[in-house]
């Protein structure tokens, strides 16, 4: 009987397969495996010994401060009026200028039923004027903006506006720590030409340290929400 006259007899799933059987792959995915393991555990060891010089790198770059000297005007921007209202009359008292810019706020929902009803709550920038006012800045040296601010790019432009209304060239721009290089970037974009020299002055009032910032859950949230903004004014004004 031949070879082929036993291989009908078999039954098809008893034969012999005509191709060899594959070795597992698993075995070659284990080096892969090893190689990442031991990649996740030196990233995790630099991280380890450098974490300190890594984060206060991260939240050092945020803040931007200027040699300051004298100004046409100074540009309190709205937000935390206490630490940036007290930073800016602490200027004014230092080195005058002639005025001192101020934004009002986007009221908040619910504000027009309020005013409906006849009750009365201060607005932002009625508490940021009584910090400077009270805090040694004369009523008559606050602008303030007729328009509400919607953001700080919004507030830039309406500030150059009353600047170049007045022939203002140099400003200081007071804000939070973390909001100046923010701040900056928008202010700069403002002012395409240089025509009007801008310098940073990030509030002393706030608590935000560069070299300690992670340890405090509020200043986590705040790098982490400022370097998304950023990036969206990285996105939109400067590309």
């Amino acid at each position: 009987m031949g070879r082929a006259e036993i291989d009908r007899d078999v039954p098809e799933a008893l034969q012999p397969e005509a191709e060899p059987i594959e070795p597992d792959a698993g075995g070659r995915r284990k080096p892969v495996l090893r190689w990442v393991l031991f990649l996740v555990f030196v990233l995790w060891a630099v991280l380890t010994a450098y974490h300190e010089p890594l984060l206060t790198r991260i939240g050092g770059f945020l803040v931007v401060s200027h040699e300051l000297e004298n100004a046409d005007l100074i540009v309190c921007l709205s937000g935390r009026q206490v630490e940036r209202g007290l930073a800016a009359a602490d200027l004014y008292g230092e080195k005058p200028p002639p005025r001192v810019f101020i934004a009002p706020e986007v009221p908040p929902d619910g504000y027009e039923a309020l005013e409906r009803a006849g009750i009365e709550i201060p607005r932002s920038v009625d508490i940021l004027r009584r910090i400077l006012v009270e805090s040694g800045v004369p009523e008559e040296a606050v602008i303030e903006a007729e328009q509400p601010a919607r953001s700080t790019m919004g507030e830039a432009r309406m500030a150059v506006e009353v600047a170049d209304e007045n022939g203002y060239r140099s400003l200081i721009v007071v804000t939070s720590p973390t909001h100046t290089r923010r701040a900056w970037m928008a202010f700069r974009h403002a002012t395409e030409d240089d025509a009007i020299a801008i310098r940073m002055a990030p509030s002393s009032y706030s608590g935000f340290r560069a070299e300690n910032w992670w340890k405090t859950r509020r200043y986590v949230k705040e790098v982490i929400v400022e370097y998304q903004k950023l990036l969206y004014y990285s996105l939109e004004y400067l590309l």
